[in-house]
């Protein structure tokens, strides 16, 4: 897969890692107020290192399900917690997130989608589950992390990061690829990206899922 295209939300992505270490997590949130017609969401899950390409994987796979005509929403995680200053009592914006989630989530749902692609590092994480039973009630999840050498990330990093913040994302991208190898979720689908086109990664990763007609 080619380089990614360049972004944004380097200072957001940093603070999702720096979260995703912290095992501590509110889980008194109210359920979300979402449609239930006795059929629960498929929620896929695709998680992995800065620079891995998952939001290029998660638009592709996108693509490929409006191909097929296939009901889906997609959401980037890294946007749902993007204000500054934190609250004050939510300093890691794990409520924030939740909330803006479930408000995603239960438009959606009234619309009668039944199927989400969601794009974080760190959502395969077993310390992250709360955020999807809390905001989508009883979700099944499909986790896919996405996996590439340290000289794919690098590169593909480097394409990307124009600002003063490569370092630190080399940093922080190597500290989470270790962290989310050891602590994924059993039964987390590992996929690896080095030297692969996009489409490629995008149909294994849909057929994990078992998102078909």
């Amino acid at each position: 897969m080619g380089p990614v295209p360049a972004r944004s939300h380097t200072m957001e992505a940093n603070r999702r890692a720096e979260r995703a270490s912290h095992t501590e997590h509110a889980s008194h949130t109210e359920h979300a107020d979402v449609p239930d017609d006795g059929h629960p969401p498929d929620v896929l899950l695709i998680g992995g290192r800065s620079g891995v390409g998952k939001s290029s994987v998660g638009w592709e796979i996108s693509a490929r399900l409006r191909a097929a005509d296939l009901g889906h929403a997609l959401i980037e995680g890294d946007l749902l917690d993007t204000v500054h200053p934190a609250p004050p009592d939510d300093p890691h914006r794990s409520l924030l997130t939740c909330r803006n989630l479930a408000a995603l989530w239960a438009n959606y749902a009234a619309l009668g989608c039944r199927r989400l692609v969601y794009t974080n590092t760190a959502a395969v994480l077993p310390s992250e589950e709360w955020l999807f039973t809390e905001a989508l009630g009883r979700p099944r999840l499909v986790r896919v992390l996405l996996t590439a050498t340290d000289a794919t990330v690098e590169q593909r990093l480097r394409g990307r990061e124009l600002g003063s913040e490569l370092d630190q994302q080399l940093r922080r991208s190597a500290y989470m690829a270790r962290h989310l190898d050891a602590s994924v979720t059993p039964g987390t689908h590992r996929v690896p990206t080095d030297g692969r086109p996009v489409g490629d990664i995008a149909a294994e990763v849909i057929a994990r899922a078992g998102f078909t007609p």
